[in-house]
């Protein structure tokens, strides 16, 4: 908790230096090395702030040339949202939303919800289906405040960099499973069982957050592992003795 409370503070401390226009939009931040010397801390540091200003879209890292202050877009990190954080409101959300839509659906709403189940069979654009399978299950609530919840958790699905890259790296690796869940709601609502339209729906998400997990994990795994072999090579004794 140190290390992370050290690593937010050098980011709040540069995004004031750029707030105060010592560092305007277009200028380059000083290197890694002048900017750990001036704040006292480590590079490592200084690389974790660097990356999370990335992130919050104050700066941008061209390889090879440095790292330069973006035009501020007025985010700060309590705005940011991690796709866990989406995924958990969306279950909580659309599984009340699907217990509702099956006391209200109709069967026009019914038939188009199997018609994008078709299309995710058949692999025809299955990312718009499956958009388009929940908007349907929460237009069919017949409540506008849920239909809105459920278009901005998609809107900032569709544009959020940290989200999409998230859910890129795992919802292209499961279509079959994603369809099959899909079913299993669709199936609930045609039932009319509120209680099976809600479980169908939170398992889908539960089974889509763990793969978030899994995915994160791995990707921490391969971190630490390409550390560890830039630390093997500089002090391998492998010339010493071959």
């Amino acid at each position: 908790m140190k290390n992370r409370r050290l690593f937010w503070n050098i980011v709040e401390k540069i995004e004031k230096l750029i707030d105060s226009g010592q560092y305007p939009p277009g200028s380059r931040l000083p290197p890694e090395r002048e900017l750990a010397e001036n704040f006292e801390v480590s590079r490592p540091t200084i690389r974790e702030a660097i990356i999370a200003l990335e992130v919050l879209e104050r700066v941008e890292v061209k390889t090879g040339s440095g790292v330069y202050v973006l035009e501020h877009t007025k985010q700060s990190t309590e705005h940011i949202i991690s796709a866990f954080e989406l995924t958990q409101a969306r279950a909580l959300v659309e599984g009340e939303a699907a217990a509702l839509a099956a006391t209200t659906i109709s069967e026009e709403e019914l038939a188009r919800l199997k018609q994008t189940l078709v299309q995710m069979e058949k692999g025809i654009n299955p990312d718009a289906a499956d958009k388009e399978f929940h908007l349907i299950i929460s237009m069919a609530t017949r409540n506008n405040a849920i239909l809105m919840a459920v278009s901005e958790f998609w809107k900032l699905r569709d544009s959020s960099p940290t989200v999409k890259t998230a859910y890129k790296g795992v919802c292209g690796q499961s279509d079959e499973k994603r369809t099959e869940e899909h079913m299993s709601i669709y199936q609930a609502l045609e039932a009319r069982d509120s209680q099976a339209a809600r479980a169908a729906m939170h398992h889908h998400f539960n089974r889509l957050i763990n793969a978030l997990f899994e995915a994160s994990e791995a990707k921490a795994l391969e971190e630490v592992r390409r550390q560890t072999s830039q630390t093997r090579d500089l002090y391998s004794l492998s010339h010493l003795v071959n």
